[in-house]
């Protein structure tokens, strides 16, 4: 894993859209693709100037031009969450370009699977350090603007491997059950200050992620079904926060 990505950095201004996000700067982790994208594309639609990043560049390119016929402002970036500076490049740059952020939602993930006595540090390194580190360090870099506001929401993209166990899922349900503990935290040192911190667990989700091969992809969850849930948690009234929601497909795969 390199230490610092290059910085790769694209931003378009458009006139901002109307709807409930209209005014507010989201920031979404991992969104050149599957359910990162889907909630970049639906923040976007519900008004938010939205920023994404991620370190394929073709993908987030690809996932830049989509943003942009929705007629959003939005800013992109090639960072790796799992370095602090790379983190504060993003966040100031995104901050920069389209003003103080409202929310964050921490969606970057990896998966390593396979009985822990097999896996290396290396492998435990990458899903620890992107799983669970890389919401550490954006979130830290996020809060101060929005402490000083009084104002804010934090979602976490979790999993039920962050409430189950099962062969072969050591590393991802370390770095899930990491996620839960702090989020939930998080949560209560900020609620004070304005600010909701909210946790979706996921049960599987049809995309590129997915490490099973013997389920039933119509049967999965979507990454729309995802965003969904983010819009819900957006959108609530101003003096409640829901703290965690678990996902399943309404059939077993």
């Amino acid at each position: 894993m390199p230490a610092k990505m290059s910085p790769k950095v694209h931003a378009t201004r458009s006139p901002q859209p109307s709807g409930p996000l209209a005014g507010q700067v989201s920031l979404v982790t991992g969104a050149s693709r599957g359910i990162g994208l889907s909630i970049a594309l639906r923040l976007a639609r519900l008004g938010s100037s939205v920023s994404i990043c991620g370190r394929d560049a073709a993908a987030l390119k690809n996932a830049e031009a989509q943003l942009r016929q929705s007629g959003a402002q939005v800013f992109s970036c090639v960072a790796d969450v799992t370095q602090s500076a790379s983190v504060e490049q993003l966040v100031l740059q995104t901050e920069k370009s389209l003003g103080p952020l409202s929310v964050l939602v921490n969606n970057a993930g990896v998966g390593l699977f396979g009985p822990a006595h097999e896996r290396s540090e290396q492998d435990w390194d990458r899903v620890l350090d992107t799983n669970l580190k890389s919401v550490f360090l954006v979130s830290r870099a996020a809060l101060p603007g929005m402490i000083a506001r009084r104002a804010g929401h934090i979602i976490n993209i979790s999993s039920l491997a962050g409430k189950n166990t099962f062969a072969g899922a050591a590393l991802y349900c370390a770095s899930k059950w990491g996620l839960q503990g702090l989020s939930g935290c998080m949560a209560e040192d900020l609620r004070d200050y304005g600010i909701r911190v909210s946790l979706i667990c996921p049960g599987s989700v049809a995309t590129d992620f997915s490490h099973s091969s013997k389920k039933d992809p119509a049967k999965l969850l979507q990454p729309d079904d995802v965003s969904h849930v983010v819009e819900m948690l957006l959108t609530q009234g101003p003096q409640s926060f829901v703290s965690e929601v678990q996902m399943r497909p309404l059939r077993k795969p």
